[in-house]
């Protein structure tokens, strides 16, 4: 299996709801997934900055420790979000030794310089029209140096001496600490060496912080390219506006609290439904989009599953449009993810397969005796469950109930009330055709007074046992407001949890009747 060097931009600090951090999961899930090849991912830990020390002496506590703590808060972010940890986390703190070596070699090639106040600056003339080779931007621009030991204005720090009362490490320089953009040189070329396939990160990271990497690298490694790819992912905007939300503007909703309204796969659903590149604007409507995607996907399984069992039926299924439009589909599918992993047509393909499954599921009232094709639609499911999978969205984990200490014996308990609902209702529903109503001899011609009581027997019938109905329908609505949405299907009936607003749920199924007429 092949092998992907891939580094990603780490952070302490993270500005939620973090949808770099969750498209690139989901780009890595492809490239491994799809396409097969091994995935090598390194995370740089950026725990030691301006804004860290600031913050920790504001607080009076170690810079270090301070960074642990926003550290392990960023990991159970991850986590809770379902982003796949790296193969290695690198702590720039951990990495001062080979930083400092990195520094030295970058100065012996003359593309450095030291000052006399303890700075090192990265020379970008010296680099001359191989610098700006990633955004376009050339160091001959005239631009005014204000109040800076550097020699010219898009010079860098790579090393910057330490003020007073600041956390330090000794160098060849005098006391001091890394520039921002020598951590991720450094850390990716102790790991992949002179070569990277893919570097990640929002698109502010663009210019100056992968063109500065790429310019240290390539004069570290003596090399004509050091990384291969650069992904840049777009904005998070804000409704309305074209702001984008982050956690300077103070305009951001932490990841905690975004959770208590919305599930992990409503936002992965969200991200998919853009190109990782594009500015994406987040709001209540754009996130009701995603759930009524995730709702229809759901709904559709429910069925299929509904039909492949014998409790849905319906008119012969025409089997051979739906194995053309899945392997569509697949086709389609893979050529969207080789176009630059566009999630967005995809998810659009996947949806188009399922419009095309729910057409022919019609229900239909009475047994036709037709053959039926459950093999289509059950491969139909395991692709889309397999794409879903693919992308971190677990449709499977929405036919069972939540997890809990009682998970089986609480599905089974709903299966025995299901069961007996629709031996209720069958009941209720079953009322006598003619010769059951009114007793009569054989070869008998039924009068009109014995038609006559035949509608009356139905009609008494009907009004004793209509309580009965009701009571299954007080009962299907009293268990949607807890997320169990009941389907009946003819004479059968199936559940399955869905996500859905209690208060939501009660509207929709308030008004639904269950006695099929």
């Amino acid at each position: 299996m092949p092998t992907t060097a891939f580094e990603v931009n780490g952070s302490c600090r993270c500005s939620s709801p973090c949808s770099s951090y969750v498209r690139f999961d989901i780009i890595r899930r492809i490239i491994t997934k799809v396409f097969g090849n091994q995935v090598v991912m390194v995370m740089g830990i950026t725990d030691i900055d301006d804004k860290i020390i600031k913050r920790a002496n504001e607080m009076n506590i170690s810079p270090l420790a301070l960074a642990r703590v926003y550290e392990e808060d960023f990991k159970q972010d991850m986590a809770a979000l379902k982003v796949l940890p790296p193969t290695v986390y690198m702590r720039v703190t951990e990495n001062i030794p080979q930083i400092i070596s990195f520094i030295e070699r970058i100065m012996a090639s003359g593309h450095a310089y030291a000052t006399s106040k303890g700075n090192v600056y990265f020379d970008v003339k010296s680099r001359g029209e191989r610098y700006g080779k990633l955004t376009s931007v050339y160091p001959d621009v005239q631009e005014e140096i204000v109040d800076s030991d550097k020699r010219h204005v898009k010079d860098f720090a790579l090393w910057k001496a330490a003020k007073p009362q600041e956390l330090y490490w000794a160098s060849p320089w005098g006391k001091g600490r890394p520039g921002w953009h020598i951590e991720c040189s450094t850390i990716s070329s102790t790991v992949f060496g002179s070569q990277l396939d893919i570097h990640t990160g929002g698109i502010d990271l663009a210019f100056p912080h992968h063109e500065n990497e790429i310019a240290q690298c390539e004069v570290y490694h003596q090399c004509e390219q050091w990384g291969n790819y650069f992904l840049h992912s777009g904005h998070v905007l804000i409704k309305g506006s074209q702001e984008k939300m982050s956690k300077s503007l103070k305009n951001y909703i932490t990841i905690k609290d975004f959770l208590t309204k919305n599930s992990v796969d409503e936002f992965r659903m969200f991200c998919l439904r853009s190109k990782y590149r594009s500015a994406i604007e987040f709001g209540d409507d754009s996130m009701n989009d995603a759930k009524n995607l995730l709702r229809a996907i759901s709904s559709f399984i429910s069925d299929a599953n509904a039909y492949m069992k014998g409790q849905l039926v319906c008119d012969p299924i025409k089997e051979d449009v739906l194995w053309v439009m899945l392997a569509n589909t697949k086709a389609n599918v893979k050529a969207a993810f080789a176009d630059d992993f566009d999630t967005s047509r995809a998810v659009a393909a996947i949806m188009d397969l399922i419009h095309h499954g729910n057409r022919q599921l019609k229900a239909v009232t009475k047994e036709g005796g037709s053959p039926r094709s459950p093999v289509v639609y059950g491969t139909m499911l395991s692709y889309i469950e397999d794409f879903f999978n693919t992308v971190g969205i677990s449709l499977g984990d929405r036919q069972v109930v939540p997890e809990n200490k009682n998970l089986a014996t609480l599905s089974s308990v709903i299966d025995e009330l299901v069961s007996f609902r629709v031996k209720v209702r069958n009941y209720a529903l079953a009322m006598p055709g003619a010769t059951e109503a009114v007793q009569v001899e054989e070869g008998t011609i039924l009068t009109k007074e014995t038609k006559q009581k035949e509608r009356e027997t139905r009609q008494r019938l009907f009004l004793e046992r209509e309580p009965l109905l009701q009571a299954c329908d007080n009962l299907r609505r009293d268990l949607a407001a807890f997320g169990i949405n009941i389907k009946d299907r003819g004479t059968t009936s199936t559940w399955e949890v869905v996500d859905q607003p209690r208060e939501e749920q009660r509207t929709e199924t308030g008004s639904q009747y269950s006695t099929g007429r």
